[in-house]
């Protein structure tokens, strides 16, 4: 009887634990709406207000906005060649866009769309994001290797910070650090935003070519996506404490703090999704599928919304020589829409 008793405990236990990892791989997101867009040009980030109901793409020599719900066309930002990054400061009713092959931002009227100045930036202005501690905004300029900050009030760039290799995507602990993927170094570099200084080079390795990176601020964690690997950090030290797979061609990560949800855009045509389940311990949980060529995301942490940029592509000649990307297919660009 003993044993039998101690049989069917396990057996429960068994099960108990089966039903947990079961309730872990169903994250419940599917697509549930695309949003076309006609108009022509490439794409890289895309982002969301979360205080309206207005999504912004990046597209070639514009950004579109589009109703976050509908996607409805709600304006253009016009003039903003080789865009990148879209960020906020709905304090002062102004958005901002890194313009790549320009070297400045756009800063435009929230309301109105309306653009209001442009500012000279370093280099081929990549990420660009609102520091809410310093109540700066920053671009990492991959050509120059170096942050532009810049002072939102007077619109002056107020200091340069080199960091010694191609920043990627710059986040913050709102605590007075700035924490920057550097592509070609394969490090995290932490930058002191008060006194506008290096810190820091933190090692991603094995992890290598970093592109997205998002922040926990409960657990003071960094997920750093890199070539078919997430790179968990403890920002505080620069200790790796986890690496998961992820898939192909991964150019962005998206962090929910109500579900502890990492969220990997990969290029390739799929979504990694990994659960933090403590502070040392996560779990890829399940692999959504996209499309070929969403490689950016972003997500809307009051609705749980992913929005991915993405398009269909030609196929490549038979001739082309190795390393060959395909090329777009002319109006197919559109954001897909995973609602949970």
């Amino acid at each position: 009887m003993k044993n039998l008793l101690i049989k069917l405990t396990a057996i429960t236990a068994l099960m108990f634990s089966l039903n947990q990892i079961a309730a872990q791989k169903a994250s419940g997101y599917k697509l549930t709406k695309t949003f076309h867009i006609a108009s022509a040009g490439g794409w890289d980030y895309i982002a969301v207000d979360e205080t309206s109901n207005r999504l912004y793409a990046s597209h070639g020599t514009q950004v579109n906005i589009l109703d976050k719900s509908t996607g409805d066309s709600l304006g253009v930002i016009p003039n903003t060649t080789g865009v990148h990054g879209i960020a906020f400061i709905p304090s002062l009713g102004k958005g901002y866009t890194s313009n790549g092959r320009l070297n400045n931002v756009t800063v435009f009227d929230l309301k109105t769309a309306a653009v209001l100045s442009q500012i000279s930036t370093g280099e081929n202005p990549d990420a660009i994001m609102y520091d809410p501690f310093s109540k700066k905004i920053i671009t990492c300029n991959g050509r120059s290797k170096d942050l532009s900050i810049i002072d939102p009030v007077t619109e002056k760039v107020v200091a340069t910070i080199p960091v010694g290799g191609k920043p990627e995507t710059a986040v913050s602990d709102n605590m007075g650090k700035l924490y920057v993927n550097s592509e070609d170094k394969n490090e995290i570099v932490v930058v002191d935003i008060v006194k506008n200084t290096v810190l820091y080079h933190w090692s991603l390795l094995p992890g290598e070519e970093p592109t997205g990176l998002v922040i926990d601020l409960k657990t003071n964690r960094l997920f750093a996506t890199c070539d078919k690997l997430l790179v968990a950090m403890d920002a505080s030290n620069g200790k790796i404490v986890g690496q998961l797979p992820i898939g192909e061609g991964c150019d962005g990560a998206a962090f929910d703090p109500t579900s502890n949800l990492i969220f990997t855009s990969n290029g390739s045509g799929t979504v990694t999704v990994v659960k933090e389940l403590s502070a040392n311990s996560f779990s890829v949980t399940e692999t959504i599928t996209t499309k070929k060529s969403a490689r950016t995301i972003t997500i809307d942490t009051k609705t749980h919304r992913l929005y991915l940029p993405a398009a269909d592509m030609e196929a490549v000649p038979s001739d082309a020589p190795k390393g060959t990307r395909p090329k777009m297919v002319a109006g197919s660009f559109q954001i897909l829409v995973f609602t949970k």
